[in-house]
């Protein structure tokens, strides 16, 4: 039983850290509400596109194959992409609230601390992309009789791994840069979008933003749910790419907790955790 014990504190801690984010986003909701608006009005418009296209193209062009490949990619990378800037601005929101060297005196370990956050971000993120296909099922006419929604959830849950490791790389960044750490952080995630084929088959890009989309996750994962809903392709054919977007999910959880530990022991010794504002 004490061998256990280390283990339920852990346990313990890591909820503690899902409660606090939990507050957090209570105590802006405003701000929350304000994006989730922006982001259903966003994911709308760019579903648009599709009958749009079909109405400037003629029949030659499925509007609604178009609208439903351009919907998963938005839902997809707002999912993502919340897991990616929830991580990352938990840092920035414990600065503007003068508590995150609280935090880290905390007795847990840092793997504990990301962990929680992340867990916080991957359900956060489920919630608030369910809200937004909910409300784009009213507009559209989805067809997902022939969707494989098994392998579709297997895809984002795998998905979600990926993007967490990055999510706690970007944030470094205002962990290191109080003023413009932010400001950082949304330069990798408009590059990432760029180069993911969230609205586009990646085939269309130049070579070199080809290379860089083979090191995003949300490549493989959008790809991989676009078969799985407009195509019903099933795991027979996806087994090793996710396993091998698990095992990358893995290792750069690892990885990014270890740049963090490195970024805080920095931040502790140069004075940078005093700045609140």
């Amino acid at each position: 039983m004490r061998g256990l014990r280390p283990l339920r504190r852990e346990l313990i801690a890591t909820w503690g850290f899902v409660a606090r984010n939990v507050h957090l986003t209570k105590r802006y909701w405003g701000w929350e509400l304000v994006w989730f608006v922006y982001s259903l009005t966003s994911s709308l418009a760019v579903a648009y596109i599709g009958l749009g296209t079909e109405r400037l193209s003629g029949p030659g062009v499925d509007g609604n194959y178009l609208t439903l490949y351009l919907l998963v990619g938005t839902l997809v990378w707002s999912y993502l992409s919340q897991i990616f800037y929830v991580i990352s601005e938990m840092v920035a929101w414990e600065r503007w609230e003068g508590t995150i060297e609280y935090t880290f005196m905390a007795p847990s370990s840092r793997l504990t601390h990301l962990v929680g956050t992340s867990l916080f971000a991957v359900v956060y993120g489920i919630a608030r992309t369910l809200l937004i296909l909910a409300a784009a099922a009213l507009f559209f006419d989805l067809d997902l009789a022939g969707a494989d929604l098994g392998a579709a959830t297997l895809w984002l849950f795998v998905g979600s791994i990926s993007f967490t490791g990055f999510g706690i790389l970007a944030a470094v960044m205002p962990l290191l840069f109080p003023e413009r750490g932010v400001q950082m952080t949304n330069v990798v995630a408009a590059l990432l979008l760029l180069v993911s084929g969230v609205y586009y088959p990646v085939e269309v890009l130049p070579g070199w933003l080809q290379f860089l989309a083979r090191a995003s996750p949300a490549t493989y994962v959008i790809r991989g749910l676009r078969e799985a809903i407009l195509e019903g392709r099933g795991l027979g054919d996806a087994a090793r790419p996710l396993v091998l977007l698990f095992l990358g999910g893995l290792a750069m959880i690892l990885f990014g907790t270890w740049v963090f530990s490195l970024a805080e022991r920095y931040a502790k010794r140069t004075g940078r955790l005093k700045r609140s504002g």
